[in-house]
């Protein structure tokens, strides 16, 4: 598995090098977009794990998710992520960045923003996250859902939420099953479009295409 990952990690580096040699980096992030406290976000990624993640989840492409807790004024998101260091020895783990940063071009081709009902409840889970990110847990490579000591990205969303009464994805869970690698009870991101718990505020992506839900139309 160590080897898989380490050739994971070279073509998501040979990736994210040819991007950034192609395409100035950017934010498909909306300036309209509406953002609030614990809203969803989710995101296809551009990396080689992420074309895995798409690659097993054969029913959605996207491949990456966090929750958003506004400071400042600021929406910031809270995410679990591998190899994405912000310095040299960083470790993989939960991370608090921009939301911009989050939906930059040589990270995501598509975007989703979703959004629990009751706002009180919402914040608490962003609030419950933040708390992970404090803590400085660590990115769970093993992608075990019932070991919180780790966490990977959806399991941190999930997490967030069940700390508040609340089930997103009403116990969906896969068997994964990959050259190097099988899993169990993993959470995919589509899985918050699946368990219908979110509504859909608006999704993206890096042609500037831009659809709002009608339900979240003002």
């Amino acid at each position: 598995m160590t080897i898989f990952r380490t050739f994971l990690i070279a073509i998501a580096m040979l990736t994210l090098c040819c991007c950034k040699s192609g395409n100035k980096e950017r934010s498909i992030l909306p300036d309209k977009a509406s953002i609030k406290d614990g809203d969803i976000v989710l995101r296809k990624g551009t990396g080689f794990t992420s074309h895995a993640v798409a690659f097993a989840d054969k029913s959605s492409d996207y491949s990456h998710c966090g929750i958003v807790m506004i400071k400042d004024g600021k929406p910031m998101v809270i995410h679990a992520v591998p190899d994405e260091p912000d310095f040299d020895g960083d470790k993989d783990r939960v991370k608090m960045e921009p939301l911009e940063k989050f939906f930059s071009s040589i990270r995501a081709s598509k975007g989703r923003i979703m959004r629990f009902e009751d706002a009180d409840i919402a914040y608490k889970s962003a609030c419950s996250a933040e708390e992970l990110f404090q803590r400085g847990i660590l990115f769970d490579h093993d992608y075990n859902d019932r070991d919180t000591t780790e966490m990977y990205c959806s399991e941190l969303v999930e997490h967030a939420f069940s700390k508040h009464g609340v089930e997103l994805t009403k116990g969906i869970r896969h068997d994964i099953s990959l050259p190097g690698m099988k899993f169990r009870h993993v959470i995919f991101p589509s899985d918050f479009i699946r368990g219908r718990k979110l509504k859909t505020v608006c999704t993206f992506d890096e042609d500037g295409y831009y659809m709002e839900s009608k339900k979240h139309k003002r």
